[in-house]
């Protein structure tokens, strides 16, 4: 079965749950409801399965979603040449295209539970690769690549390794978070270029002082015209916390990032569909 097919399986099966939605119910913190199951040698995964269900506005917290996930494709891993991708808009236009069931949607914030995120990186040979090109040598989290070698010690990984352009280097970052909306129970892909990555991670590290994990909150995603030094107009994200997770929803939030992130593999398989198209940024 395509991708496609997958995608659009996945996304009749989540209208059929907002058509016939379970009552959420709240659940009283003495009551226990949520004990942790053995996942292997010092590892506590939470069951996150009904009729434990949380009072919340997030369908994915209030359905067995893991379990409709898996019956729709039949325990595969979950590719993610199947999400939704948002990209950084060129130009500094200061809105996102969503990709929508009807085609691609203009919006001006995207507002969700980051339920995770990776910091990839590529580099191609030649400067400006053709679409659909895999990157010559790529790293999943900055910091070793694919091959081994210290992404910090690489020469493609300098200002000024781009063609001598003393404000770009050759190898290509980004963020791409995972972020959940409340009307469905797969997360897109908000590809954050490095021109916000710093934006990104204090936003991080606020939540960090305040020991609130990132899927602790409900993130709002922004957009805001700037300027390079070069004089050349690009997009400037920006993030806010504008509401904090009840205790129930944090838990049952973190819970299902960690078994979305072991159903697509997120450490092995990520770089599989990142080429010429969709890395890097402005």
């Amino acid at each position: 079965m395509s991708a496609l097919a997958l995608k659009n399986r996945l996304g009749n099966k989540v209208q059929g749950i907002q058509a016939f939605p379970v009552a959420p119910r709240a659940i009283p913190i003495s009551d226990n409801p949520v004990p942790p199951i053995s996942n292997g040698p010092g590892i506590a995964v939470v069951d996150i399965t009904p009729p434990d269900i949380v009072k919340s506005d997030y369908l994915a917290l209030t359905t067995n979603a893991i379990d409709i996930i898996n019956e729709n494709l039949k325990n595969q891993p979950l590719s993610p040449a199947l999400f939704d991708i948002v990209k950084a808009p060129t130009g500094g236009f200061t809105a996102f295209n969503v990709p929508g069931i009807n085609g691609d949607e203009v919006e001006k914030e995207l507002v969700g539970i980051i339920l995770d995120y990776t910091a990839p990186r590529a580099y191609w040979e030649t400067p400006e690769p053709v679409e659909g090109t895999p990157p010559t040598c790529y790293s999943i989290d900055s910091i070793t690549s694919i091959d081994g070698k210290h992404c910090s010690t690489c020469i493609h990984n300098t200002f000024g390794s781009k063609d001598g352009d003393s404000q770009a280097k050759a190898c290509k970052e980004s963020i791409q978070a995972f972020l959940l909306r409340p009307d469905s129970i797969i997360p897109i892909i908000v590809r954050i270029p490095v021109t916000s990555k710093i934006i990104f991670q204090k936003y991080m590290t606020h939540l960090v002082s305040k020991m609130i994990p990132l899927s602790g909150v409900v993130t709002k995603i922004t957009l805001e015209k700037a300027t390079s030094n070069g004089g050349q107009p690009y997009a400037k994200f920006n993030f806010e916390a504008t509401e904090r997770l009840s205790p129930e929803e944090a838990v049952y939030a973190r819970a299902y990032g960690q078994r979305f992130s072991e159903m697509i593999g997120a450490t092995h398989e990520v770089y599989d569909y990142q080429t010429a198209d969709n890395v890097g940024g402005e």
